[in-house]
């Protein structure tokens, strides 16, 4: 099981652990922190935050500089519709158009490599409904 913080789009959060997620589900099914079950349609999320710890570090400012990265990964600058902004390294092929229009049938979101390997954030399931814009950086 991995720990997760779901980052709903009205700004809430929820803390627990998923195992056999995939970015071709509709739904994740949470353990809460608590024990109890839940499962969220992923329409509801902003973004799935799989992190190292629940608590994370406050104090800690994360590094959104770009690294020197393999050659399969792509560098990205994603902007929410809320205003916030990520940066991050995605593999493979760009899963949109321009415009960002993810391709029909395949993913509701795509998975963010954050670009600073001391942050709390292993890996972030970014949801497509949650994004305005996503642009390739050099």
């Amino acid at each position: 099981m991995e720990k997760v913080v779901l980052r709903f789009m009205d700004g809430s959060t929820l803390k627990g652990y998923v195992e056999n997620f995939t970015p071709f589900d509709d739904i994740v099914e949470i353990k809460k922190i608590t024990g109890e079950k839940e499962v969220v349609p992923i329409d509801r999320l902003k973004a799935i935050f799989f992190v190292k710890t629940f608590e994370g570090d406050p104090e800690y400012s994360e590094r959104k500089a770009f690294s020197i990265s393999g050659i399969r990964l792509k560098r990205v600058f994603v902007k929410f519709k809320d205003g916030e902004a990520m940066t991050g390294y995605i593999e493979g092929e760009i899963p949109w158009q321009k415009g960002f229009f993810l391709e029909q049938g395949k993913k509701n979101g795509f998975l963010l490599l954050p670009t600073d390997d001391k942050s709390n954030n292993i890996k972030v399931y970014v949801v497509a409904k949650a994004v305005k814009d996503v642009t390739l950086v050099g």
